[in-house]
């Protein structure tokens, strides 16, 4: 019987290394589907620079050869764009779990990758709009007519009244939010599948109530939902990614002085609102931001 080259045997235990480790988050740690999208980048990069080096095993793999290729990622001296300090740093921590779980699982009788530091970052202060940009914002959201106008002004009002991430909101399922008790609450799933409820404003209430019952059954019978709360055009499920290109592109209004940026669609978007109308009517996109109103500020 032909024996299997070494080199082989190493690269399909890298490749079973790296299924395991991302079976490992799934499964045991709860991570999402991004996250895990993420890690799996990230390795297989990690993985391509070990090989081209000669290094099949991960036992052979040094602290030289991981801060090395720290360098690569932050200079680009592989020919690659140079990475921001932020996604050096992600890149650091999956490297770092990476062998962190190959000890774990025996693997690999050290962890070469202890010692690494991700680069620092800088760190800054989030930016908040103002109450009456928030309020034209709002009313941006409700310029579409029909299902999709509803959808969007309650999912703004929800993102606005308990402060919930953009993912946690679109996962949402109808029997997670309680709007005929005596404080209307929802139900949200974070990192981790943690749960934590909050309680929701009356603005939101209404929103809610308004496209439960005006919009969401007009879209879900154009698809399956799948008991979803907030549902796209054919009706099934929002994702995340979509919803986000609605809240960063309802543009600010004409007659903005502020920096701009472009849209998906190549329309300059300001970063300020103005209730005098959207710049963009193409991709109909909101910002993201995700503003705490004052002490004086009169919703609820």
């Amino acid at each position: 019987m032909t024996s299997v080259p070494d080199a082989t045997v190493h690269r399909d235990d890298l490749a079973t290394l790296l299924a395991d480790y991302l079976a490992h988050l799934a499964v045991e740690r709860g991570v999402s589907e991004h996250t895990a999208a993420a890690y799996r980048r990230d390795l297989t990069r990690y993985l391509a620079y070990l090989r081209e080096r000669g290094l099949t095993d991960v036992a052979r793999v040094s602290p030289t050869d991981v801060a090395d290729y720290v360098e690569v990622l932050r200079t680009g001296s592989d020919g690659a764009t140079p990475l921001a300090a932020a996604s050096t740093g992600r890149a650091v921590v999956a490297v770092r779990g990476f062998h962190r779980f190959a000890v774990l699982e025996g693997r690999s009788e050290t962890d070469p990758a202890t010692e690494v530091r991700p680069p620092s970052t800088t760190k800054r202060l989030p930016k908040a709009i103002s109450v009456e940009e928030v309020e034209a914002l709002l009313e941006a959201a409700s310029a579409s007519e029909g299902p999709a106008g509803l959808r969007d002004r309650a999912l703004l009002e929800l993102l606005y009244s308990t402060g919930a991430r953009i993912t946690e909101a679109v996962s949402l399922a109808v029997d997670d939010i309680d709007l005929d008790a005596g404080t209307p609450l929802v139900r949200l799933f974070g990192k981790g599948r943690r749960m934590r409820i909050v309680p929701l404003g009356s603005h939101a209430v209404r929103a809610l109530g308004a496209y439960l019952v005006q919009g969401r059954p007009s879209l879900a019978a154009r698809g399956r939902s799948g008991g979803a709360l907030f549902l796209g055009q054919r009706g099934a499920p929002c994702r995340a990614r979509a919803r986000g290109r609605c809240c960063r592109g309802r543009p600010h209004g004409r007659g903005s002085t502020s920096r701009s940026r472009p849209t998906r669609c190549g329309t300059p978007s300001p970063r300020t609102f103005s209730p005098e109308g959207l710049t963009c009517a193409w991709c109909r996109s909101c910002s993201a931001t995700r503003p705490s109103p004052p002490p004086s500020s009169t919703r609820t």
